[in-house]
């Protein structure tokens, strides 16, 4: 059977002793050193979430300023594309107006050298009616005379009509 002796009490107590040493030197000082370290992961699992966190805030307000430049550079294309269709048609309108003055003028300059040829033969056919009304005041007046100064100043009349067409 078992036998209590003094030996038995003294190592129960050292075992005691031990324990208690043990616990206070050794398993005290690394269960805090366990629990520093658990607290600086936390800490930095949390501030690893806050940087996470800040560049997901910062990845959409670059989104956003990306899609913002890309509807920007869109509109301005598209104003430029507007800008250039109304200079487009300011200068065709431009165009249109100066080719209407120039067709314009030229009917007027068309219109007033047909006026001056009109007058051309006017002043042709007076003078050769005054001409034939002299020969007639100088020869005298007879049918055959009439007649002939007649056909005389048509022949004339002719030949200037058909030099001024040509």
């Amino acid at each position: 059977m078992l036998k209590l002796g003094w030996d038995l009490v003294w190592t129960i107590i050292n075992l005691i002793v031990l324990y208690l040493l043990m616990k206070k030197f050794l398993i005290g000082p690394v269960l805090g050193i366990m629990e520093k370290r658990k607290a600086l992961i936390e800490s930095q699992l949390d501030n690893a979430k806050t940087v996470q966190e800040k560049a997901e805030e910062l990845k959409g307000q670059y989104e956003q300023a990306l899609s913002s430049a890309k509807e920007e550079s869109v509109q301005i294309i598209e104003d430029a594309k507007a800008d250039a269709r109304q200079m487009s048609e300011g200068i065709v309108k431009n165009a249109n107006l100066q080719a209407a003055k120039i067709i314009e003028t030229a009917k007027n300059t068309a219109e007033q050298e047909r006026e001056n040829a009109m007058q051309g033969a006017k002043a042709e056919i007076a003078g050769l009616a005054m001409e034939a009304a002299k020969k007639l005041l100088l020869d005298g007046s007879s049918e055959n005379g009439n007649r002939m100064l007649y056909d005389e100043f048509l022949a004339k009349a002719g030949d200037a009509h058909d030099t001024d067409l040509h």
